[in-house]
C-alpha cells in the first residue's frame, strides 16, 4: 500500500465516507456540507474549525490524487464532491461494510480500541458484537494489498491495545502515542463507556442529518483547532 494521506486529507475522506453511508440522500456533498461535516463537534478528534477555503484546498489535493471527484446533478449550479477512495468499480481498495466502518472511524477519530470501534461503528455497518470488529481488524492487518491498520503498543495500565490506520505513513505511526492519562478501566465501566460512545455516535448522526437538511446550523467552539497547511504547501 503506497497511498499516504495527511491529517486534513484523512478527515475529508472520512467525512465523505461517513456521509455516503449515513445520509445517502444528501450525498455527494456540496462544499458547504463538507465544511460542516469536517467541523462537526461530535465523532471527531480533534475538533476543528475550518473555512471553505481550507476545505477547498484539501479537496484540490485529493482531486490531484484521484481520490475525490466533482459531481453535480442535472441543472444544478452547486458543485458537489464524492470520494473514489474505495469500493468503486475500478478501485484497487475493496472493503466489506464492517472493514469500511472501521477505517472510517479511524480516519475521523484516530487510534481507538476494538471496544471503542464496536460502539462507534454500529451506526455505519451491521455489527453483531466485538468479534465482528476483531475480524475486520485482523483482515485489514493481514491483507495482501495492505496492511491498512496496525496495532499500537498497549499503554501502561490499559486494558486494550489501540489500532490506527496506515494511510498516514510511517511518520504518523511513530507519532501515535498513548492518549494523555491513559489508565486501566475498572470492571463495569467499559460497558458504560460503550453506551456513552453509542449515544455520542447517534447524536452525531442526528446533527449531521439536520445540518445537511439546513435545519441545524454548524458552529465552532472556543478552543477548536484551525487547519494547518500540509508540508510543501506554499
Amino acid at each position: 500500500m503506497n497511498l499516504v494521506l495527511d491529517a486534513q486529507e484523512a478527515r475529508v475522506i472520512g467525512c465523505l465516507i461517513e456521509k455516503e453511508i449515513t445520509t445517502p440522500d444528501q450525498y455527494p456533498l456540496s462544499l458547504n456540507a463538507l465544511v460542516n461535516a469536517c467541523n462537526q463537534k461530535s465523532n471527531r478528534d480533534p475538533v476543528v474549525e475550518w473555512s471553505e477555503t481550507d476545505v477547498q484546498a484539501v479537496v484540490d489535493r485529493l482531486s490531484a490524487k484521484h481520490l475525490v471527484l466533482e459531481r453535480s446533478g442535472f441543472g444544478s449550479r452547486v458543485v458537489k464532491y464524492r470520494h473514489v477512495f474505495c469500493n468503486g468499480d475500478h478501485s484497487p481498495r475493496q472493503y466489506s461494510p464492517q472493514q469500511l466502518a472501521v477505517l472510517c472511524e479511524l480516519l475521523l477519530r484516530g487510534p481507538q480500541t476494538p471496544g471503542e470501534l464496536r460502539a462507534r461503528c454500529q451506526r455505519l455497518a451491521p455489527i453483531a458484537g466485538l468479534a465482528d470488529i476483531e475480524a475486520a481488524l485482523d483482515n485489514l492487518k493481514t491483507r495482501a494489498d495492505g496492511p491498512y491498520v496496525v496495532q499500537l503498543p498497549r499503554a501502561p495500565g490499559a486494558r486494550e491495545a489501540r489500532f490506527r490506520h496506515l494511510f498516514g505513513g510511517p511518520e504518523a505511526e511513530a507519532a501515535a502515542g498513548p492518549p494523555d492519562g491513559a489508565a486501566d478501566v475498572a470492571p463495569g465501566r467499559a460497558s458504560l463507556a460503550e453506551r456513552v460512545a453509542l449515544l455520542e455516535a447517534a447524536v452525531a448522526d442526528l446533527q449531521s442529518r439536520l445540518q445537511a437538511a439546513g435545519i441545524a446550523p454548524a458552529g465552532g467552539a472556543d478552543g477548536t483547532a484551525s487547519i494547518a497547511p500540509s508540508p510543501g504547501d506554499p
